[in-house]
C-alpha cells in the first residue's frame, strides 16, 4: 500500500508557539488511524498540517504525493483531495442544509448530484434538507458538515472528534461511513480522546502529547472491527 501521509520530525508553529514539536505520522491508503490525546495535545494541528492549512516549519511532510515543505503550491493542491471535518461546521445559517452542502461541494469541483446523495446517506434528505442551518440541532449540523466530506469522496479523510454531538444512531452511521471509505482505499485519520469503539475501528492508535507522537501497541488478539 502507498503512504497517503508521511511526516517525519515535523515542527509547526502557531504564531511563535510550536504546536507540533517533532511529530511523526505514517498512514497508508485504506488504513484507519486514531490520533488519541488530551485537548491541546496537538491532534488538531496534525490534521491541519495534513489538510494543507498549517505550514511546516521544519521536518519532512508528504501528503498524497505532495511535498508540503515546497511552498504554498502543494498545500493548495491537496485541499481538493482531502476531506476535513473540524470542530467548526462552517455552515451558513441563512442557507438551507441542501444549499450549504451543494455550495461547498460545487466549490470543490464536485457535482450537485453527489451532494444530494450524501444528504440522503446522512439522513438529511426530504424536509430536513430544506431547513436553514440556524434551525438545526448540534447533531444535525454535524451530519451536514460530514455530508460535505462524504459527497467529495476524498482520498484522505481527516475527522476531528466526528462523534461530537451525535446520538448512538449517528455515531454508528459515522463508523459505517469510515469503514466504507477505508475499504474503498481511502486513508482515514480520526482525532479523538474517546476510547472503545473508535479504537476498534482503527488499525493503529497514535498517542499525541506535547506536539509529539508515539504509536500505541494494540493488545494481542484485538483486531479492527469493520462496521457496515
Amino acid at each position: 500500500m502507498a503512504d497517503a501521509i508521511r511526516l517525519r520530525s515535523v515542527v509547526a508553529l502557531s504564531g511563535r508557539f510550536p504546536v507540533l514539536a517533532g511529530a511523526d505520522l505514517t498512514v497508508s491508503d485504506g488504513q484507519v488511524v486514531l490520533l488519541r490525546g488530551a485537548n491541546g495535545a496537538g491532534k488538531t494541528s496534525l490534521l491541519r498540517v495534513c489538510a494543507g492549512l498549517l505550514g511546516v516549519t521544519s521536518g519532512e511532510a508528504s501528503v498524497l504525493g505532495h511535498d508540503l515543505t515546497a511552498g504554498t503550491g502543494p498545500r493548495r493542491a491537496i485541499r481538493r483531495l482531502v476531506g476535513l471535518l473540524g470542530h467548526d461546521t462552517f455552515l451558513y445559517d441563512d442557507l438551507t442544509v441542501r444549499e450549504n452542502v451543494r455550495f461547498s461541494v460545487r466549490a470543490a469541483g464536485h457535482s450537485v448530484r453527489a451532494a444530494d446523495a450524501a444528504l440522503d446517506e446522512l439522513g438529511l434528505g426530504g424536509r430536513l434538507a430544506d431547513l436553514t442551518a440556524a434551525k438545526l440541532s448540534a447533531g444535525q449540523r454535524r451530519r451536514a458538515a460530514l455530508a460535505v466530506v462524504v459527497a467529495r469522496r476524498p482520498r484522505l479523510w481527516l475527522l476531528d472528534e466526528p462523534h461530537a454531538g451525535l446520538d448512538a444512531s449517528g455515531r454508528a452511521l459515522v463508523d459505517g461511513i469510515v469503514a466504507q471509505a477505508a475499504s474503498a482505499g481511502a486513508a482515514v485519520v480520526i482525532a479523538s480522546h474517546e476510547r472503545g469503539q473508535v479504537e476498534d475501528l482503527a488499525a493503529r492508535t497514535v498517542e499525541v502529547g506535547g506536539g509529539r507522537t508515539q504509536d500505541v501497541a494494540r493488545p494481542p488478539g484485538r483486531e479492527p472491527v469493520l462496521v457496515g
